[in-house]
Order: C-alpha cells, then sequence, then structure tokens
C-alpha cells in the first residue's frame, strides 16, 4: 500500500493491486474515500468521489480539500501511477507543507 502524498493529516495512497481508472484513496480522521481520476487526452477532466465498502467516507469540507489537492497535484499522481503500476518502480511519498 504504497502511500504518494501527505497534506495537513490527509494521507494519499494506493493499494498495492490496483485497477484502473487511475484512483487515489485519501484518508483524513479515521475517515476515508475513494477519487477517481477521469482523464482524457492526458489532461484530468473530472475527480469523482466514491465510498469504500466499510469504512466512514470523508466530510463534505474533507472532501473538496482532497479533490482539490487531487487537481492540483493531478499531473505528480499520474506520474507516480505509472511509476508504480506500469514501470513497476518504488515511488516515494511527498509531504507537503505548504497550502494550496
Amino acid at each position: 500500500m504504497p502511500k504518494i502524498f501527505e497534506y495537513f493529516g490527509f494521507v494519499f495512497y494506493f493499494y498495492s493491486n490496483e485497477h484502473e481508472p487511475i484512483h487515489v484513496h485519501v484518508i483524513h480522521n479515521a475517515c476515508e474515500s475513494i477519487f477517481d481520476m477521469i482523464i482524457n487526452d492526458g489532461l484530468l477532466v473530472e475527480v469523482k468521489q466514491r465510498a469504500k465498502r466499510g469504512v466512514e467516507p470523508l466530510s463534505s469540507k474533507d472532501a473538496k480539500t482532497a479533490e482539490r489537492f487531487i487537481q492540483a497535484y493531478a499531473s505528480n499522481i499520474i506520474q507516480k501511477w505509472i511509476k508504480f503500476f506500469v514501470l513497476k518502480q518504488p515511488i516515494k511519498s511527498t509531504v507537503i507543507k505548504r497550502k494550496f
């Protein structure tokens, strides 16, 4: 379960046996949601939130923060996805200490 980002208490990660579409799991305050990244011609066109079975989803406020983060770091998330799932290379977690 590679962690890809930490952002002010939010943890963004992939499961090691993921599937498409590219998506990110986000945990904050013991809640978790999954965010699918809809990509067209290499550009992020939409982020769709969905619930993870058996887990309380992120609050509306936290989900908005997570979605804004995903939009701001979309290209980096996509690069990490490709590196880990396509190229089978290890990825490093990045701690973001500046608000966007």
